[in-house]
C-alpha cells in the first residue's frame, strides 16, 4: 500500500514537473526591448504573444484605419482615445490610475503571462513615442515581458509579411497589477533630486520648448526644470529608417547622461520622454533613470515650481502679433 501510495506522489510530481518546464518554455525570460518583423511572424502563434495596435490620430491613424489592414490576430488599442493617458486633478496626461490600468490592460485580453508587442505605426519620432509610453506603462504595471515592434506596421509591411482586414475583439481576462515604482518619478522627488544636485534631468522636447520660445498648450509656463540638459528624443532616431538608430549611435548621444547617477526624462507630457527613457533604461542599461511623466504640463501646474527660460519681451511681442508661438 505504501509502495502504490509513495508512486502515485512520484507520478503527480512528475506531471507537474513536466507542466512547469512546458510554461516556462512558453514564455520568454526576458523579452528582447525590441524585436523585429521577422522575429514576430516566427513567434506570431504563440499562445502567450500579444501583439497591441496602438495607432491614434498621433500618426495619422483614423477609427476605421485598424479594420483596413492589420497583422493577424493583433488587438487594437487607441493610445491617444482609449486611457493610457488621463486628466487627474484638472493635469492632462498623468498616469491612470490602477483600476483604470486593470480594466483597460484586461479588457484588451493581457494578463501577467502575457508577452506583449506593442506595435506603433512606424511613421515618425512622435509615433515611436506612443509605443515607448505603452511599454513604460505595461512595464509599470507588472507586465515583465513587453516589447515594441522594430519600425512598426510599416516596416510589416515592407517585409511583405500577411496583412489581416476587419475588426478583431479582444478576449477580456482579469489582469492583476504588480506596480514597480522605481521607474516612475513624481514632482516632489523631482524637486529634492533637482535641488540636492543627485540626479541628471534629461528634457526630451525639441530646444525651441527647452529655450522657451513655444511650449505645449496645456503647460502653464515656457521654459525647461532648471539644471536640465537637453536631449531630443529625435536624436535617438533615424528619421529615414523610422526606427532607432543603432545602438552605438545611441550610446554616443547619451555620453552627457552620466551612467553612475539617477536620470530623470521628461518632455511636455511624458511622450517624448518616453523614448528617451527606453533608450536609456531598456536599451543602454541605464536601470537608474526614470520617467517624469506629467512632466511640464504636471511641474507649472503649481507656480511655486522654478522654471528656466530664455525667452525674451521680443518673443512675446511676436505671439501677440500672431508671429511666434
Amino acid at each position: 500500500m505504501k509502495k502504490n501510495f509513495a508512486f502515485r506522489i512520484a507520478q503527480r510530481l512528475a506531471v507537474l514537473f513536466v507542466l512547469a518546464v512546458a510554461a516556462l518554455a512558453s514564455a520568454p525570460a526576458n523579452a528582447d526591448p525590441l524585436v523585429s518583423p521577422a522575429w514576430l511572424k516566427a513567434h506570431l502563434d504563440e499562445p502567450n504573444l500579444v501583439v497591441l495596435d496602438i495607432r491614434s490620430a498621433i500618426d495619422g491613424s483614423k477609427p476605421e484605419t485598424f479594420a483596413q489592414g492589420h497583422i493577424p490576430g493583433a488587438v487594437h488599442s487607441d493610445y491617444d482615445k482609449a486611457g493610457w493617458r488621463v486628466t487627474r486633478n484638472n493635469v492632462p496626461f498623468m498616469v491612470p490610475t490602477v483600476p483604470e490600468l486593470e480594466k483597460l490592460i484586461g479588457d484588451l485580453g493581457i494578463d501577467e503571462n502575457s508577452h506583449v508587442v506593442v506595435m506603433p505605426a512606424g511613421v515618425s519620432v512622435l509615433d515611436f513615442g506612443s509605443a515607448a509610453r505603452t511599454y513604460w506603462t505595461l512595464k509599470y504595471v507588472g507586465v515583465q515581458n513587453v516589447s515594441i515592434l522594430d519600425g512598426g506596421f510599416a516596416a510589416w509591411k515592407a517585409a511583405g509579411y500577411p496583412v489581416e482586414t476587419g475588426p478583431h475583439a479582444p478576449s477580456p481576462t482579469i489582469f492583476t497589477a504588480k506596480l514597480d515604482k522605481s521607474i516612475l518619478i513624481e514632482a516632489p522627488e523631482v524637486e529634492t533630486l533637482r535641488q540636492a544636485g543627485k540626479a541628471t534631468l534629461v528634457d526630451a522636447r525639441p530646444a525651441s520648448f527647452f529655450r522657451g520660445k513655444e511650449k505645449a498648450p496645456a503647460a502653464k509656463a515656457y521654459g525647461h526644470i532648471p539644471g536640465a540638459r537637453d536631449i531630443d528624443s529625435a536624436r535617438f532616431y533615424d528619421a529615414a529608417a523610422n526606427k532607432l538608430k543603432p545602438k552605438a549611435e545611441l550610446e554616443k548621444i547619451a555620453e552627457t547622461v552620466p551612467a553612475g547617477e539617477p536620470a530623470v526624462t521628461y518632455c511636455n507630457t511624458g511622450h517624448w520622454a518616453a523614448t528617451d527613457w527606453f533608450v536609456l533604461h531598456e536599451l543602454l542599461g541605464r536601470t537608474n533613470a526614470r520617467l517624469y511623466a506629467g512632466s511640464m504640463v504636471d511641474w507649472t501646474s503649481n507656480a511655486s515650481r522654478p522654471v528656466a527660460s530664455s525667452r525674451t519681451k521680443w518673443d512675446d511681442l511676436l505671439k501677440v502679433l500672431g508671429l511666434g508661438s
